[in-house]
């Protein structure tokens, strides 16, 4: 590695540490043929070759590709084999590019699988099933020719009012570590070596973009160590466990401190503490952004670069690392250990086998004919993760109230109202590629209950924000033909392509049919007024009421389910959601999904995460967190018990807690266990509870299992001044039931050093 760093020159060093041009304008499609652009050319001429390259193959407003000028999925791993043959022919390096594409849940282009979205996956407690998808995602990536997949969930969603909510697992870290170490795990693989079948991922984003100030979209998060590595960090710490090839350091400030030029993050905690090594990505014009606490561009490179920042994105501040070197800002040594890191990265995903030290011209490009055994295996890798997706959103699925109405009964006429009742995209969430048409994978509430045979009389009655002329009186209308009605409400995540957009891609206009996604951050998150009229005029017709809230955030339901007689939460479940709520509607399956983060319950309670510190504040005096809907919630067509039999500790921070768990109704089901905990520690405030184990088992009615928690460090220690856990002499309560607080029967573990 040294002599072939040593080979390269500045230009082309600097060459490998930025990621300038937009994928999609590498290459054009020209009917039957795909064309490199002259802004390619451009680019390689520039800096010698290109050292990654983001979006080729993305497909979206921002982006303007769809299927009408995107690149096929058939067509993918030609297009990406063309650039890469480009690149490599044409720059003085010799060296291949990364392909870097968005893939928070399911590839961001053409035909690329499409999953529930991170809230969603957060409410299944399931990362066995969470693996075995995203190994499938990997395999579809980098079938086409991807390299490198940037990856949501490190962010914890501490307030509700955050748009980009839908991209966190949980606002648990303990529930959001174990799904980040499973998913990079199952895209990666197991080993050093990333092969074929699988893709580097870059989790995003380090650190605490989700308790910006206000929910804000990229606002100071005003942390101490404590909170930033009890909460913020043991998601990415999980992830470096894993191997993660890299992370993306946030558009937040930490403490005034921005995360692309925190070198006590980025270098101290990453690669001193816990002895990680890979690439560190800063967003989207994130150094570009620097600019507010340095006076140009070289300067701000330079703050970047020596925290800890290796590859940029579309930022001028790397542009100008030779000026910064001349200027005497950086050494060499710091252009190398960046450019070492890039090409370390490149060697672990094979792009540089063909080379010799002392061999400039062969690299292999990962070209792909598409042949007809190929097809073979896309398709059945298509349907098995058609499956896995649907069982995904299945259990996704949280059913918050029931008094009886569901499962609903054959032959029951329905009205399925609502604005969300037969909207697909707003089911898709965020950084989600156009679907085709006719889209046969996709189903919403309406089509998956006519699908069933259900007689349904339907009406949209509002748009998510507006009025619609005569809405009311058609919801009335179809209620009255009905015997129950489902009214469908929540928010939506979609993008036109007549939209604004800001330099990043986030949405930069106001547009009343979004509710949620990067950009969209809210001050309020109840139901919006014009969907609790639709809930009303449901009620007023007499007939019982289904409530289903489809969103991406953790909404306040309080007065929307004043008007339900069975109330279901669904975070996006993606384009077979239809189908999966028509199943726990009807009873196919029963509902096993827990909410993942709280659900506030009502305007300015905040903040409501469950595992907030114990207060001595009496709290607000016009308000109360008794409605909040705590994390864990979540029914079930069965009945169940469980209860703590026993625990153990041994010194080294490890416990194991033993769990006895029974179903009592009369029906097989899925039951999800949490165990939760309250850590005491002298000194130190402790939290009202945090998650420390979870399991889920299948039993059937009558049936009863044990299950054994095994409790580690993570649990059990206390975190010290530099980010580490250590022993320190207290105790853990534990207990399985639903409450906020240690019930009489919690057991006591004592944390022996």
């Amino acid at each position: 590695m040294r002599q072939l760093l040593d080979r390269l020159t500045l230009r082309e060093k600097i060459g490998q540490l930025n990621q300038r041009l937009p994928g999609w304008d590498a290459l054009r499609v020209n009917g039957s043929r795909l064309e490199v652009t002259d802004a390619l050319r451009r680019e390689v001429d520039r800096f010698g070759g290109i050292g990654s390259l983001y979006g080729l193959q993305r497909a979206d407003p921002w982006s303007g590709r769809h299927w009408g000028n995107g690149i096929p999925p058939e067509r993918s791993a030609e297009a990406a084999a063309l650039v890469q043959a480009y690149v490599v022919g044409h720059s003085s390096s010799g060296l291949p590019t990364l392909f870097v594409e968005e893939a928070p849940h399911g590839l961001q282009g053409l035909g690329g699988q499409v999953l529930p979205v991170n809230l969603a996956v957060g409410a299944t407690w399931d990362d066995d099933l969470v693996a075995e998808l995203a190994a499938l995602v990997a395999a579809q990536l980098r079938g086409r020719g991807i390299h490198v997949a940037l990856l949501s969930g490190l962010d914890l969603l501490r307030d509700p009012r955050w748009g980009r909510a839908e991209e966190c697992f949980s606002e648990d870290p303990y529930l959001a570590a174990r799904l980040a170490a499973a998913t990079v795990t199952a895209m990666q693989g197991t080993g050093t070596r990333i092969d074929d079948t699988h893709v580097a991922v870059v989790v995003k984003h380090l650190a605490a973009q989700g308790a910006g100030i206000g929910g804000r979209n990229g606002s100071g998060a005003p942390l101490g160590w404590r909170e930033l590595h009890e909460i913020h960090l043991p998601a990415a710490r999980a992830a470096a466990r894993a191997g993660v090839a890299g992370y993306m350091a946030a558009y937040n400030d930490v403490d005034g401190v921005a995360c692309s030029a925190n070198r006590d993050l980025l270098t101290g905690v990453l690669r001193e503490n816990w002895c990680w090594e890979g690439i560190v990505m800063a967003d989207c014009t994130a150094l570009d952004r620097l600019l507010d606490a340095a006076p140009d561009h070289a300067h701000a490179g330079a703050l970047a670069l020596r925290a800890g920042v290796d590859v940029s994105f579309w930022d001028q501040a790397y542009v100008v690392l030779d000026e910064a070197l001349d200027r005497g800002l950086i050494e060499m040594a710091d252009i190398d250990r960046a450019c070492a890191r890039v090409l370390g990265l490149k060697q672990r995903l094979g792009l540089l086998d063909h080379q010799t030290m002392d061999d400039e011209t062969s690299f292999g490009t990962e070209a792909s004919t598409g042949s007809e055994s190929r097809a073979g295996d896309d398709a059945l890798a298509h349907r098995q993760a058609h499956r896995l997706a649907h069982q995904l959103a299945r259990e996704s699925i949280v059913l918050l109230s029931n008094a009886g109405v569901l499962p609903l009964a054959a032959g029951q006429r329905l009205a399925v109202v609502g604005p969300n009742a037969d909207d697909l995209a707003a089911q898709l969430g965020d950084y989600t590629a156009p679907r085709p048409v006719p889209d046969p994978d996709s189903s919403t509430v309406r089509s998956a209950l006519l699908e069933l045979g259900f007689a349904v009389s339907y009406a949209a009655g509002s748009k998510l924000r507006e009025r619609l002329p005569g809405g009311l009186d058609a919801v009335r209308a179809a209620v009255d033909a009905a015997d129950v009605a489902v009214v469908v409400v929540g928010g939506s995540s979609r993008r036109l392509y007549e939209s604004e957009f800001a330099e990043n891609g986030a949405v930069a206009g106001a547009d009343l049919g979004m509710t949620s996604g990067e950009g969209v951050d809210l001050s309020r998150v109840a139901i919006d007024p014009v969907q609790i009229e639709v809930a009303r005029a449901a009620r007023e017709a007499g007939r019982p009421v289904v409530g289903v809230v489809i969103g991406g955030r953790p909404h306040s339901v309080t007065e929307f389910a004043g008007f339900c007689d069975a109330l279901i939460f669904s975070a996006f479940p993606g384009p077979t959601g239809g189908d999966a709520l028509a199943d726990i509607l009807t009873g196919v399956e029963s509902p096993s999904g827990r909410l993942p983060v709280t659900l506030p319950g009502g305007e300015g309670v905040w903040p409501v995460a469950h595992d907030e510190r114990r207060e001595t504040s009496r709290g607000y005096a016009d308000a109360s967190y008794t409605d909040n809907v705590l994390l864990g919630t979540g029914l079930s067509y069965s009945t169940f018990e469980a209860c703590v039999l026993k625990a153990s500790a041994e010194p080294g921070l490890r416990a194991e807690v033993h769990v006895r768990v029974r179903n009592t109704g009369g029906r097989a089901a899925r039951f999800v266990v949490p165990l939760f905990g309250r850590r005491h520690v002298l000194g130190i405030r402790p939290r009202v509870r945090q998650v420390v184990g979870h399991a889920a088992v299948r039993l059937e009615a009558g049936a009863e299992r044990d299950v054994v928690f095994r409790l580690g460090a993570a649990q059990l220690g206390t975190v010290s001044a530099r980010g580490l856990l250590e022993a320190t002499p207290g105790h853990l309560d534990v207990w399985v039931s639903g409450d906020l607080h240690p019930p009489t029967d919690a057991v006591r573990i004592e944390v022996l050093p």
